[in-house]
């Protein structure tokens, strides 16, 4: 049984009792929702609110604190083997971002001479970075995930489940997949960012809380090789491993496979056709795994369905 998407959302609220700091099959969920209702979660920045001037520096918050995530939402008959498919509805972002830089951190924190705070407006739109620079804002979400099957993940750190993949094709409109390792599937998300560009070199994106409108439903036993998201005329394959050749390497073999069960094409047929039309291309370089993406057009590989 699923709601009408006219029903008034459900809000989760970013709480002290629903903000989590890793995704575990043993967290009490904060809320339950069935597969078709809307949900609202209300998201902290990674810095969890308490860097709020450019005197604010990353050292004061604490790793500890770093990427607070909102959840964890109970799926109503969401069981281990199904795939949950969480469509994105909306991403609204705050008035001001943060962007903080600090030596020897990043993909070149060699040339981070000292630690800094940069305040970022955003408003209508546009993103203000600095005194002469305007960019379209791009809201997407880095962290979405699910609880993994035993033991817990940080936050911060991507994998099979989700999590970090600070992933910048997961913006409204897409669909993200992930796989259901647990009861329920716990669904989490946080660490939106008003604008990020692919690697997210210095460390971060441009920081920012917000809302987050989703709704999900249930492919019952059906299970993809890796997180996968979905955009109007595309697939994402989406992996994370501890270097960017490791990464590439599996994703191109979970590539493979995703498409030979698609579309019954043999492997090799398959890896020809990535070879042709699939596009390899980081995520991001910064996390403790280091995450891919594979496009893949929707004309040749249908529909994951």
């Amino acid at each position: 049984m699923t709601k009408s998407p006219d029903f008034p959302p459900k809000t989760l609220t970013a709480g002290q009792s629903s903000v989590i700091y890793e995704l575990c099959g043993e967290h009490t969920p904060v809320m339950t929702a069935v597969p078709g209702e809307n949900v609202v979660f209300e998201v902290l920045d990674c810095f969890g609110g308490l860097i709020k001037t450019e005197s604010d520096l990353f050292d004061s918050v604490g790793w500890e604190r770093i990427n607070p995530a909102t959840g964890p939402l109970f799926i109503e008959g969401a069981e281990p083997g199904d795939t949950l498919a969480v469509e994105i509805k909306d991403i609204e972002v705050g008035d001001y971002g943060i962007m903080t830089a600090v030596p020897g951190m990043g993909a070149r924190g060699d040339l981070v001479k000292k630690p800094s705070t940069m305040i970022v407006p955003v408003k209508n739109g546009l993103v203000y970075f600095g005194d002469h620079l305007i960019f379209e804002a791009r809201p997407m979400i880095g962290v979405i995930g699910t609880a993994p099957a035993t033991g817990s993940v940080p936050t911060g750190t991507p994998g099979p489940h989700g999590g970090n993949m600070d992933t910048r094709v997961i913006v409204k409109g897409s669909t993200v997949y992930l796989p259901v390792f647990v009861r329920g599937a716990l669904l989490a998300i946080g660490d939106l960012h008003a604008l990020m560009g692919d690697g997210e070199v210095l460390m971060c994106g441009v920081e920012i809380p917000g809302r987050v409108t989703i709704s999900t439903r249930l492919l019952r036993k059906k299970t993809l090789p890796c997180p996968v998201v979905e955009t109007g005329d595309a697939y994402y394959t989406v992996h994370s491993a501890q270097t960017l050749d490791e990464a590439a390497s599996e994703l191109v073999g979970h590539s493979v496979s995703l498409m030979a069960t698609c579309t019954g094409r043999a492997p090799e047929e398959c890896l020809a056709l990535l070879s042709i039309r699939g596009n390899l291309q980081i995520s991001q370089i910064v996390d403790p795994l280091k995450t891919v993406r594979m496009e893949i057009p929707k004309s040749i590989l249908g529909s994951l369905l």
